[in-house]
């Protein structure tokens, strides 16, 4: 029977000689979600999406896409999907109403362009040529050229990579958008902020396996249950004090910064200010760290995520 998601991944597997870039992956996309996929890179997330989208043939395991078997019937599913790749080349004198145009040749479907070109606000560009499009104009236009079929899952590869913060969070709002529209969004994003604003779940996959899946308020709870506090040192509050404090459970200091990390931070901050006040120091720099999806990544890969 096809699956009711919009994507289903059933034991993945792709390999390269004795390498296994894909190994026994599987999750599902449920229908009008934003689902991201993280991971370092050569984690195999970029290889897995594309055998999802057909592009690549797996070696093992089931693919279905709005019920249809992506490796029986990879033509009728590209009908269905669209796709921005991390890498799009666009003819640099034409403009985004002819680059629309001509993509939207390729389907026996095609969205209205003036729909299109409104859909990532590109009215302003729409007959200039795209050699004078910025980087964040040139995604957008890639976002519409994957929009062009009106498909019901769209895959976006990294698709704020190299974009200024401006340019990243007008991107956003395109995504979230669409998800607002009733399309299945699955993103792939080096962008740890990213995938905690917009995704509803996620995966976190590295060395080709699936190493953690769930909401990013879910992952972040199932991992970091402590809050940290973090001030300037002073010589006048020593470790063994310090790690004394009600609910400090965790000692760190780097480069003159201290970091307690508590499982009661009232606790801890109401007698970390006592302990000032009798000793006569100025606290500076006091703030709460509370975990991010960025302390997960690191706390399951051990290493940063890298554009």
């Amino acid at each position: 029977m096809p699956s009711s998601h919009a994507v289903e991944v059933v034991d993945l597997v792709k390999t390269y000689g004795p390498l296994r870039a894909v190994d026994g992956v599987s999750f599902h996309v449920e229908p009008g979600e934003i689902f991201g996929m993280l991971g370092p890179n050569g984690a195999g997330k970029s290889t897995t999406v594309e055998m999802i989208e057909g592009l690549r043939p797996a070696d093992g395991g089931r693919i279905e896409v709005l019920g249809i078997d992506v490796r029986r019937h990879p033509r009728r599913v590209k009908e269905r999907i669209g796709v921005q790749l991390q890498s799009t080349a666009f003819f640099k004198q034409q403009t985004p109403r002819q680059i629309l145009n001509i993509f939207g040749s390729f389907y026996s479907r095609m969205l209205p362009v003036d729909q299109l070109i409104a859909a990532v606000n590109l009215e302003e560009k729409a007959d200039d040529a795209s050699s004078k499009l910025s980087g964040g104009q040139l995604q957008r236009l890639a976002i519409a050229a994957a929009l062009v079929n009106d498909p019901a899952v769209v895959f976006l590869d990294e698709p704020t990579t190299g974009l200024d913060p401006q340019a990243r969070r007008s991107l956003w709002d395109v995504i979230l958008r669409l998800r607002g529209e009733g399309k299945t969004i699955l993103i792939t994003t080096h962008y740890l902020e990213e995938a905690e604003q917009l995704c509803d779940r996620l995966v976190v996959i590295d060395h080709g396996k699936v190493i953690a899946e769930g909401t990013p308020a879910g992952l972040i709870a199932e991992h970091y249950e402590r809050t940290a506090l973090e001030f300037m040192g002073d010589p006048k509050l020593d470790q063994p004090t310090l790690e004394g404090l009600p609910g400090v459970d965790h000692f760190e200091e780097r480069n003159g910064q201290v970091r307690l990390a508590s499982d009661n931070i009232t606790a801890s901050t109401r007698a970390l200010m006592d302990l000032c006040t009798q000793r006569g120091v100025d606290l500076r720099g006091l703030s709460i760290h509370t975990a991010t999806l960025e302390d997960v990544f690191l706390k399951l890969t051990g290493r940063r995520i890298r554009a």
